[in-house]
């Protein structure tokens, strides 16, 4: 009786606590979808609650023995978490979250912080589905953030575990994209209308960057760009490394053909305001249904640059190529006119990055007080929605905070695990006004370990950039916002004469680069005064000046313990709870040691132990 009163008692408890977010069920459909492998085996389906903290992955494979899950990072998979499970012969499951002592070998966690939700095998596919916190207490495990995460997949072809290179996978992967797709509205009267190079010879280079000059559509009143997706040949793809999509200021007067973009002819480099940018890795990016690109109104602008940048590292002969921007638009106008500010580190000639490091930071300011001067008109707050990241291949991580009258206020973007083959534009969780007189200041930090001569900042992907791309509305004429260090200042502070911004770029070839040299040389690039170039659509340049802020970290959110109760973040190592595990079945069906429904809500170890009291107890 009592018994079946406690039960009762906590099935009511349990059934009648509020709901936690949207977390998704044992059998609610997952959004979002990737292939891990490059034969199409290992299939990943996930989603996630950003209330609640959580998130659930489904890894469907090709095998009948076991398979895992987990998060690595760039370097080595040491230490890597990994989540595994499969189905024995006899219809039994096993299901372990455990993480990578060494390349080999796995060690369960001491606190499992996963929650299985399925688990089974039929005559093709093991399939797992889980849950996590985005970040639990157990120093094995690796957290779930907006940056870039890698995830890592393995699996065997029994039920022994033991990993195989040839079976184990990493692929990076935004895993919190914050809109889907499917979200967004489609418009019945979608027209497309696609900017193209056409036909073009791609020259035996390493890098080229081709430009041409296209119309807009023409159209008889006001429309919508609302999506926009690259447009490739296919076996090019690998040799197209970003495509830019700049607005031309209507007075212009444009080149036509097609030629090197800052070649011989400084006409081709003509237009600087970014309505739409592609880069390697990227997919097609759609808008939030309240903002679009304004086409079709006497303020709008009637032509484009398109830039198409190839990187023909094995130099091929006679590939021709027809790359360019597939644009989705709309009669049906939307609440707003966006816009594209790009911010960063002015890219030549003053950029440079020491080799031999194992970090460095390069820092780019923008100063938003002259906006309204140089734009001709008032300059509102802008609201921004969302930001594209990019550097080259020595990037590692980059962020934009933003100031207000001299305190630091929030950083808008960051991703601290870079990965320059997976570029695509990210929505932000909560849209970030900018209003006049702030100050943004962007933060690169690169890697050269690899390198033995310095990396100059430049178009070619050897070179290196340090760019952010903020999307927002309402629309301005100001296109760009950039910053460089006093090179003169660095090179005396490194012990080298200069007296000009020339003399001092080429005094960095005579530094001999130690750890030493290479901190105070990141030190004098960070306390040398910025200067600070603003452009707009028209060509407009405006110079001001400014000094770098310093950076306050963002804190971490506390920890997830495994049964779900958060602890601070000064709790560096807490007990966690560990659940009894459940048997299911090869169809998935749960089969616990105890009253199943009271198991699965509430977690079997702590119904079971339960009930053994009362038995104790009477």
């Amino acid at each position: 009786m009592a018994c079946a009163l406690l039960l009762g008692l906590l099935l009511f408890t349990v059934l009648a606590a509020p709901s936690q977010g949207n977390r998704p069920s044992p059998t609610s459909r997952l959004r979002y979808s990737r292939f891990l492998d490059p034969s199409n085996v290992v299939f990943l389906r996930w989603d996630f609650d950003l209330e609640a903290e959580m998130i659930t992955f489904e890894l469907q494979v090709r095998t009948a023995g076991w398979v895992g899950l987990g998060v690595t990072n760039r370097y080595t998979v040491v230490g890597s978490d990994l989540v595994v499970g499969g189905v024995l012969p006899n219809g039994n499951v096993y299901f372990s979250d455990q993480h990578l002592v060494d390349e080999d070998t796995l060690e369960e966690d001491g606190s499992q912080d996963a929650e299985l939700l399925g688990l089974t095998e039929d005559d093709v596919y093991t399939t797992m589905r889980f849950s996590r916190p985005f970040r639990s207490c157990d120093p094995h495990d690796r957290d779930i953030t907006s940056d870039t995460m890698r995830v890592l997949a393995a699996y065997g072809l029994d039920d022994t575990l033991k990993l195989d290179r040839e079976r184990t996978f990493v692929k990076s992967i935004f895993l919190l994209q914050i809109v889907h797709p499917d979200d967004l509205d489609v418009p019945e009267d979608t027209i497309i209308h696609d900017l193209e190079i056409t036909d073009f010879l791609i020259p035996e280079d390493d890098t080229t960057y081709a430009c041409t000059f296209l119309p807009l559509p023409i159209v008889s009143k006001k429309h919508h760009i609302y999506k926009f997706e690259p447009k490739m040949v296919h076996r090019n793809e690998t040799m197209v490394h970003h495509i830019l999509v700049y607005a031309c200021g209507n007075a212009s007067a444009l080149p036509t053909g097609i030629s090197d973009c800052y070649g011989a002819d400084p006409a081709f480099s003509l237009c600087s305001q970014v309505i739409v940018g592609w880069a390697i890795g990227g997919t097609s990016y759609q808008f939030p249904d309240d903002v679009g690109i304004s086409i079709g109104t006497p303020l709008d602008p009637q032509w484009i640059r398109l830039e198409v940048h190839y990187s023909n590292f094995h130099n091929l002969p006679g590939v021709h190529d027809s790359t360019g921007m597939r644009m989705y638009y709309t009669a049906r106008v939307r609440k707003y006119d966006m816009g594209v500010l790009q911010l960063g580190f002015f890219t030549f000639p003053i950029h440079f990055i020491p080799p031999g490091a194992e970090s460095f930071l390069s820092y780019g300011l923008c100063k938003t007080e002259k906006f309204e001067e140089v734009n001709g008109a008032p300059v509102p707050g802008i609201q921004v929605y969302g930001y594209l990241l990019h550097t080259h291949l020595a990037g590692r991580a980059l962020q934009a905070v933003q100031y207000r009258n001299g305190t630091q206020l929030r950083t808008i973007c960051k991703d601290d695990s870079y990965d320059f083959n997976l570029q695509e534009t990210r929505d932000l969780p909560h849209r970030v006004e900018i209003k006049p007189g702030d100050e943004l200041l962007i933060e690169c930090h690169y890697q050269t370990l690899d390198r033995d001569s310095l990396t100059f900042g430049g178009p070619s992907t050897v070179n290196e950039m340090c760019l952010i791309f903020l999307f927002y509305y309402p629309r301005n004429n100001i296109s760009s916002c950039m910053g460089y260090p006093d090179i003169i200042y660095v090179a005396h502070e490194l012990g080298e004469e200069a007296s000009d911004s020339m003399e001092g770029i080429m005094a960095m070839n005579n530094v001999e680069w130690t750890p030493e040299s290479i901190k105070k040389a990141e030190k004098a690039c960070k306390e040398a005064q910025q200067t600070v170039i603003i452009k707009t659509i028209d060509e407009i340049v405006e110079n001001t000046t400014g000094w770098i802020p310093e950076i306050n970290p963002t804190p971490r959110q506390p920890c997830l313990e495994s049964w779900g109760g958060k602890v601070e973040p000064q709790d560096q190592t807490p007990a966690g709870f560990r659940a009894a595990p459940m048997a299911l079945s090869a169809s998935g069906t749960a089969t616990p040691r105890c009253f199943s429904l009271a198991a699965f809500l509430l977690g079997q170890g702590a119904i079971c132990w339960l009930l053994a009291t009362l038995q104790a107890g009477i």
